[in-house]
């Protein structure tokens, strides 16, 4: 009996790991090719997914009235920071924004130094995401590995992706 429960248990956490970490829902499925994309930055230059190939990309989906993405950028920081000599890039993509909301600004006066690019909104629809925060992890071929709904800036989750992302999960 005591084995079924432990079975049980750890079946039911590994699945709430798989829900958690890659969303059944998304446009982009890991292991698939990442959606193309262009959208602009604050400054109105346009920016690609092609600007990255060849590049570990981790896009960050996020919203300036989001509680939960200010939690977690710290986080992102950090581990852009971390791998930036592997080649570890990090942008953010604002969608579902207020009118007249300036979201680079907002990432500057919390201290962030990523790049987001603005008026994400059918960028999201194309990669499945349904709320905020969700982090997608795209390898230097433009496939993706995983996505994370997570709003803590210390979840482990952050660093194995990171790590599977560069090639170095142990």
């Amino acid at each position: 009996m005591l084995s079924l429960r432990f079975t049980s248990a750890a079946l039911v956490m590994a699945l709430a790991f798989v829900f958690a970490t890659f969303p059944a829902s998304a446009g982009a499925p890991v292991g698939g090719k990442a959606p193309h994309f262009v959208l602009v930055d604050s400054s109105g230059e346009l920016v690609s997914l092609k600007d990255f190939r060849g590049q570990p990309l981790v896009v960050h989906f996020w919203a300036t009235w989001c509680p939960y993405c200010k939690k977690v950028q710290p986080g992102l920081q950090k581990l852009a920071d971390k791998h930036a000599d592997q080649g570890l890039v990090l942008i953010g993509i604002s969608f579902r924004e207020d009118e007249g909301s300036q979201p680079q600004s907002v990432l500057e006066a919390r201290g962030h130094n990523f790049t987001t690019l603005v008026e994400g909104d059918e960028v999201a629809e194309m990669y499945g995401v349904r709320g905020t925060p969700t982090t997608v992890f795209i390898d230097a071929k433009g496939t993706v590995i995983g996505a994370t709904h997570t709003s803590d800036p210390a979840d482990p989750i952050l660093e194995r992706l990171a790590q599977q992302l560069l090639g170095t999960a142990e």
